[in-house]
């Protein structure tokens, strides 16, 4: 028997009402995370992904549509008990210092007081915070507390992590001490279900993305499988007189030029490098030769910018 996903997400729908106006924030998705898989949510401004979330979490209830984590009601004690989270917006005790906060949160996993002394300065120091574990909390930078946000949910050593908005304030040391963090969890075999609005990040460490727009799944796969088909590979060369290399291009590949330089565009890796080693064999001058992959920023841009304001 197949081992139950971490997170099931069935026909979900969640409407925020405000007097007689109703908005429709998530509109009928569907999606499984399953067990070890790191998967980005990502979308633009007001696309679901928080409402989403919280859904998750149990933090509000669906209009319709279900949402299980662990085979389990989304909100249930057991389930949380298993979760590691972090909030788009975390508010912590300001009166607090930052190594009381995470015994605090310790104390609420009902981990030993004994097994904490040891577990919070390791964790302080393995999220960039070692030295300022004694500090009030009103003292921490935007990106100090992101960086605490992320100690508390990682303190229990959960069996998933989900978070909203992961590297939110973070400078480019602390996406790179965080990506490292993520990336040994997920070795380790943690299941992280996150959005994040650096793409370039979800392309590191997502195994899977679910792209949502508008309050729907757009698009969903992984990453290099979706991004594959736009990968573009150009060769421009001369043929020298006499020889003909028609037989050895493919009937698909249209070649451009009418004189002796001539230029051919694949989107195939392998038929990239075959017109490759066909051309230098059969005589021809290699001009130039160019790949030119796709980001996920790109991908993300001209599937979600309307028609007419896509750039040329």
């Amino acid at each position: 028997m197949a081992s139950e996903s971490v997170i099931e997400v069935e026909d979900l729908v969640v409407i925020y009402r405000n007097g007689k106006k109703s908005t429709r924030a998530v509109d009928g998705i569907s999606f499984r995370v399953e067990a070890g898989e790191c998967v980005g949510f990502i979308g633009p401004n007001g696309a679901g992904k928080s409402s989403t979330i919280k859904a998750i979490m149990g933090f509000l209830f669906p209009a319709s549509g279900k949402v299980r984590v662990f085979g389990l009601p989304a909100g249930s004690v057991e389930s949380r008990k298993r979760i590691g989270y972090l909030p788009e917006v975390a508010l912590y005790y300001p009166f607090m210092k930052g190594r009381e906060l995470l015994e605090l949160y310790g104390g609420l996993h009902r981990i030993p007081r004994k097994e904490l002394k040891s577990r919070v300065p390791e964790l302080l120091e393995r999220v960039g915070l070692g030295d300022a574990g004694k500090t009030l909390i009103r003292n921490y930078s935007k990106g100090m507390q992101q960086r605490l946000g992320i100690a508390q949910a990682i303190i229990s050593d959960p069996d998933c992590l989900v978070f909203d908005e992961l590297s939110a304030g973070l400078d480019p040391l602390g996406r790179h001490d965080l990506r490292e963090v993520l990336l040994d969890l997920k070795r380790k075999g943690t299941t992280i279900f996150f959005s994040s609005h650096e793409l370039s990040e979800v392309e590191t460490l997502s195994d899977r993305v679910i792209m949502i727009h508008e309050g729907k799944i757009v698009c969903e796969g992984k990453v290099a499988e979706l991004m594959k088909p736009l990968d573009k590979y150009e060769i421009e060369f001369s043929v020298p007189s006499g020889v003909d290399i028609t037989s050895l291009i493919p009937v698909n590949v249209t070649v451009e030029g009418d004189g002796p330089r001539k230029r051919v565009e694949v989107s195939s890796h392998e038929t990239y490098s075959q017109l490759l080693i066909s051309f230098i064999n059969a005589g021809a001058v290699i001009h130039h030769s160019e790949a030119r992959w796709v980001s996920l920023e790109d991908f993300f841009i001209n599937l979600i910018r309307p028609e007419g304001e896509k750039k040329a």
